[in-house]
């Protein structure tokens, strides 16, 4: 019997710890945690919500959160790549937010496997910022000199995922250790590591610019409790004083939920100590957000809901003052009346992903060309494939709303996987395979006899 840890205790840990760090951090992520649980029981008390709910591991809600990280060097993205490879999360799906003037391209870590998901499904959206996105040759050579003389590691955390890669894992108590010196990585100091007129050329260029180079880490900068009712979270925000954004990112609200909708409250103003300078300054970056999770969505399921947003957003663009918020919501409501509302019609039209599940009912080998009549005699059921992933219009969306509006990066249309997958040193997975792929496996056990 192996003596190490298994990656999903470490990663279960790990997020724990996060989550009591932030909370100390940021007190207002106490107040969203508080909200998101009142929510999700009266969710799971209302029977309409039980049977419209795309959400078949409701056990695992207490405890799921995703992070969000920015770095500014590749060898520090390969070296998270390898760090959360020990806590069981991979890089799935890239994301370009050039193309919404955000100078970043990105990927998820997170755990794979249903059973892993099941154990904790703890992910962290991370971004590698784009330098080459800085059209001033100046600032660009600043990020680049200021980047390159720091270190975001604790100074055993290499040596512990060495080790880890070498011997096959870590015992418990490397694993303690692992856990406290990885989260260093993550912890806010509010001590710059450049002066106050340096700070403000970057932030100048872009807020989030100043945020990744100006500091010793990717401090994380939102970590996001998961909800079964976003509205009433919403709602509850405001009510509570939060600061909370005017608009829902995603699709509208639906009986059976597609994909994934965020919300979020604006970022705070934090004390900040710049080189130089015995008083205290500030700087905003930090906020809270919350998801509501749907079915994953096949290619042409993800066509049509990219094809409906972009219509809502070239008929009305949500403002970030709130102003158009009814008439967005509205716009949005009315162009997605066209995306299925029922579980079997998404099925049918082969929008989403399902898994299927032999019944009672059935008996002998199931024919898979006689798949929809077996669901109609009921010897295989269906349920949604939750969506585990993010979506880039959303994901800029909260960006702008709390990085503000007056970035000076232009949009830009040249993604770069390939760069980005060199950087971590590791492909991505493709999340679309990766669905259909248990979508598949799952169908083909309900149909053998």
């Amino acid at each position: 019997m192996s003596s190490y840890v298994s990656p999903h205790e470490i990663r279960a840990a790990f997020s724990a710890s996060m989550s009591a760090m932030y909370r100390n951090e940021v007190p207002a992520y106490g107040e969203l945690i508080k909200i998101v649980t009142k929510a999700n029981e009266r969710a799971l008390q209302d029977r309409h919500q039980t049977h419209s709910r795309a959400d078949e591991d409701v056990l695992r809600l207490s405890d799921e959160r995703h992070g969000a990280i920015r770095v500014g060097r590749s060898d520090e993205l390969a070296w998270l790549g390898r760090i959360f490879a020990i806590m069981g999360m991979f890089p799935v799906s890239y994301y370009d937010l050039g193309s919404a003037g955000i100078p970043v391209h990105s990927t998820a870590f997170r755990p794979i496997e249903r059973s892993a998901l099941a154990v904790n499904p703890f992910r962290v959206f991370t971004s590698l910022l784009r330098l080459d996105l800085i059209e001033d040759d100046d600032i660009r050579a600043m990020a680049e000199s200021v980047l390159a003389s720091r270190d975001i590691f604790h100074t055993d955390t290499r040596g512990l995922v060495e080790r880890a890669e070498a011997q096959g894992g870590l015992n418990a108590d490397e694993a303690e250790k692992f856990i406290s010196c990885v989260l260093e990585t993550f912890r806010w100091t509010g001590k710059a590591r450049i002066d106050e007129a340096s700070y403000h050329k970057l932030h100048d260029q872009h807020r989030l610019i100043a945020d990744v180079v100006s500091f010793q880490g990717p401090h994380i900068n939102h970590l996001t409790p998961r909800t079964l009712d976003i509205a009433q979270c919403q709602s509850d925000m405001v009510q509570a004083g939060l600061p909370a954004k005017a608009v829902i990112e995603g699709p509208p609200q639906r009986r059976c939920p597609i994909l994934l909708r965020q919300t979020s409250f604006k970022a705070l103003t934090e004390a900040v100590q710049f080189v130089g300078s015995e008083a205290l300054s500030t700087h905003t970056a930090r906020f809270g957000e919350i998801e509501q999770r749907g079915i994953a969505l096949t290619p042409k399921g993800r066509a049509l809901y990219d094809r409906l947003l972009a219509d809502t957003r070239a008929e009305i663009t949500p403002k970030a003052d709130g102003s158009n918020a009814h008439a967005y919501e509205a716009a949005l409501s009315s162009h997605f009346a066209q995306f299925p509302d029922e579980w079997r019609a998404i099925h049918d039209q082969k929008l989403g992903y399902f898994r299927y599940h032999r019944t009672d009912n059935a008996t002998g080998i199931i024919d898979p060309e006689r798949l929809n009549d077996a669901i109609d005699e009921g010897a295989i059921t269906i349920t949604p494939v939750i969506y585990e992933d993010f979506l880039p219009v959303s994901a800029a969306g909260i960006f702008q709303s709390n990085l503000g509006d007056n970035a000076t990066i232009s949009a830009v249309d040249n993604a770069s996987k390939s760069a980005f997958e060199t950087a971590l040193g590791q492909p991505v997975l493709d999340e679309f395979s990766h669905y259909e792929a248990l979508s598949e496996a799952s169908l083909k056990e309900a149909l053998k006899g």
